[in-house]
């Protein structure tokens, strides 16, 4: 598992807050969108279902799908897939959600399918190259190698906690996150 320590060819790389933490290397449940494979920390996955039927809610956006009940709380469901513009997505037998805790509050992500869960080490990781205005960034905690497999790896609590998601309350997306705890 090694890979280039030069600069990559697309342009300059940014250095993420999250990224030294997740070069100290962790466990990441990885997904496929496409014909591409993410991964998201494992310790914000609660658990791992089958897609079901949404309660569609009036007047939200594309990607938010609706919401499902579960075990007698509802639980806002995003298609990854409608969010990040990877095409029409097919529901079918690999298609699953993702059930995340995040900020204190339970999100599903669909995603088309799980693959398995990896341990990337920090010298796997490099941070995510800067493309200007064309491609949004900031979601990707960096691009992680793993044999000849690259991960892309997002920063899932940054992603459910934007404004744009308005999953979280503002005041939970304001709360310190995890290197800010350690270093104070």
């Amino acid at each position: 598992m090694r890979i280039d320590k030069g600069r990559g060819q697309m342009g300059a790389e940014r250095e993420d807050p999250g990224l030294a933490q997740r070069r100290s290397g962790n466990e990441l449940l990885v997904f496929t969108l496409g014909a591409e494979e993410y991964g998201i920390d494992i310790l914000k996955v609660q658990e791992i279902r089958g897609y079901d039927a949404v309660t569609r809610i009036a007047n939200a956006p594309e990607f938010i799908k609706g919401v499902v009940n579960l075990r007698g709380h509802i639980v806002p469901i995003v298609d990854l897939r409608l969010k990040f513009g990877l095409g029409e997505p097919v529901y079918n037998e690999f298609t699953v959600v993702i059930v995340l805790n995040v900020f204190g509050r339970v999100i599903g992500a669909v995603v088309d399918g799980v693959s398995d869960v990896i341990q990337l080490e920090r010298e796997a990781l490099r941070a995510a190259p800067e493309f200007g205005a064309a491609v949004d960034t900031a979601y990707i905690e960096g691009l992680g190698t793993l044999d000849d497999r690259m991960i892309i790896v997002v920063d899932i609590e940054r992603l459910m906690g934007s404004e744009e998601m308005a999953l979280t309350d503002a005041a939970d997306r304001a709360s310190p996150g995890v290197a800010d705890v350690f270093e104070g």
